[in-house]
């Protein structure tokens, strides 16, 4: 099936070439992020001397999974694989690191995924609009760097007690940042500054990742297709593709497992929340510590008829953990315990949510039985980097770490996991999270009830994934339109 980005308005377009035209800007296709070989050489010869979270429109080419950190340039991609020593399962757990995207998290390629289709066709003019970009922490992150790149204005919206250091990062780089009141899981807080903003601010242009399928679109043929290529490279003969595990949040990351199940018949998805937040699990609520993966509701943009498990992790878990994989004593701990020196010193690529959707892989593995031929994806989207507040709060309330609260923590947090507060979904599970849609997006968000009623038919995600498809057309129009 053929599909056409429209053009939206002429005249805005225009103005967004001029700008572009002005400030220097060229815009990556999808071909050119999922392999970066296609990106010409003026790039590539400036963009060693670009640091990676620079704001500079060079780190445009730089929203891909395949950023080598030492060259500055290109690899085929950045993983970790947890060994048996660590997770206490024989099956392979094979981590994608977000940690080498700009901002150290991949929100700004979802973000990216967002706001560039309505840029190449004149729906957002960056000479008057202001990118709204609400989040629980990275994805406003990655709008208002993307934002800054693209030379336009940015609004970023998170709940006030994320960890300080997205709220210091966020104060050089978005042009307003608002605080909502609570915790990771108050997103409704978010979605109700938004419709004060859509009611009192006709300038802003809201780009909520919860119901935008430029979030999940990029996700489907980006992280799919890198996880794809991976697995192609490190499978062994015998080995299977078993599935992919991911945080629920906006729901754009498991998108991946879409594409995947496609590749991979019979492989799962296996989303992961909070335990103190059970949306998928038991229709529950509450706040949680997991900063990054939303909750409270089912987004939008989730294909909840191609979900098959749900595994809920305790938040004092991850934090725990936290402490066990980046504290002195954590480290040493877990060499003399038999985990590989080079395997710790890669473990603060994980972040507190990096760390839920692993222990989140191992509970899938053990459930389904899974062996040593059994592969298990799942996305490590930030790193440490952005939570030392968090671990100084820990040492302040719990004291120094000591070999015995590593050798306790990880005893009973990693190889002591058993496959509790999980959910495997039938037809009817599935449905009835798919309607439970309903109460948030029908009526507080004033969806259209038959258009959620669409979202259950298996023929509107394939058609909505493929829609992407139509996206590097117009980039390249835009592009020949700048004429840099």
């Amino acid at each position: 099936m053929a599909h056409v980005l429209n053009i939206a308005d002429r005249n805005i377009l225009e103005k967004a070439a001029e700008r572009a035209r002005e400030r220097n800007i060229i815009l990556p296709t999808l071909a050119e992020m999922k392999d970066p070989s296609r990106v010409p050489d003026k790039i590539t010869s400036r963009l060693p001397d670009v640091g990676l979270w620079d704001i500079d429109p060079l780190n445009l080419f730089r929203i891909t999974w395949k950023n080598d950190p030492e060259s500055g340039l290109y690899n085929e991609g950045n993983w970790v694989e947890l060994p048996p020593e660590l997770t206490g399962v024989s099956a392979r757990i094979i981590g994608l690191v977000g940690k080498y995207f700009p901002t150290g998290a991949h929100k700004v390629g979802a973000a990216y995924g967002c706001l560039v289709p309505r840029l190449v066709t004149g729906a957002f003019d960056p000479t008057a609009h202001k990118a709204v970009w609400p989040s629980t922490g990275n994805y406003c992150r990655g709008g208002a760097f993307d934002s800054k790149l693209l030379a336009c204005d940015s609004v970023a919206i998170l709940p006030e007690e994320m960890s300080q250091e997205r709220f210091d990062w966020l104060q050089d780089v978005a042009t307003e940042v608002i605080a909502t009141p609570g915790c990771e899981s108050n997103v409704k807080e978010i979605y109700d500054k938004c419709w004060e903003i859509k009611r009192t601010r006709p300038e802003c242009v809201i780009f909520n990742q919860f119901e935008e399928w430029g979030n999940a679109q990029w996700h489907y043929h980006l992280t799919g297709a890198v996880v794809d290529e991976i697995y192609e490279r490190i499978a062994r003969p015998g080995d299977r593709f078993a599935a992919w595990v991911s945080a629920t949040g906006s729901a754009g990351t498991l998108a991946a497992g879409d594409y995947l199940k496609i590749r991979h018949p019979g492989s799962l998805i296996s989303a992961s929340e909070a335990l103190q937040c059970p949306t998928l699990l038991r229709c529950g609520f509450g706040g949680h510590r997991i900063e990054g993966i939303g909750d409270k509701h089912v987004p939008w943009i989730h294909n909840v008829r191609n979900t098959d498990f749900v595994v809920a992790v305790d938040d004092q878990q991850c934090m725990d953990v936290l402490r066990l994989f980046n504290e002195p004593e954590g480290r040493a701990t877990l060499e003399a315990e038999g985990v590989p020196a080079d395997l710790v010193a890669q473990l603060h690529l994980l972040g507190i949510s990096s760390i839920s959707n692993v222990v989140s892989a191992i509970k899938t593995a053990q459930y389904y039985d899974m062996d040593e031929r059994d592969v298990l994806f799942t996305p490590l989207t930030d790193s440490s980097e952005l939570y030392g507040s968090r671990l100084t709060e820990l040492t302040a309330k719990h004291g120094a770490y000591t070999r015995e609260d590593a050798l306790r923590h990880r005893e009973r947090w990693l190889t002591g996991v058993t496959p509790d507060f999980v959910r495997e979904l039938n037809y009817q599970d599935r449905k009835q999270l798919h309607n439970f849609k309903y109460f948030t997006w029908v009526e507080q968000q004033q969806r259209d009830v038959d258009d959620l009623r669409r979202l259950w038919d298996r023929d509107f995600w394939p058609e909505m994934f493929a829609e992407a498809e139509a996206w590097d057309e117009r980039i390249v129009e835009f592009n020949e339109m700048v004429g840099l």
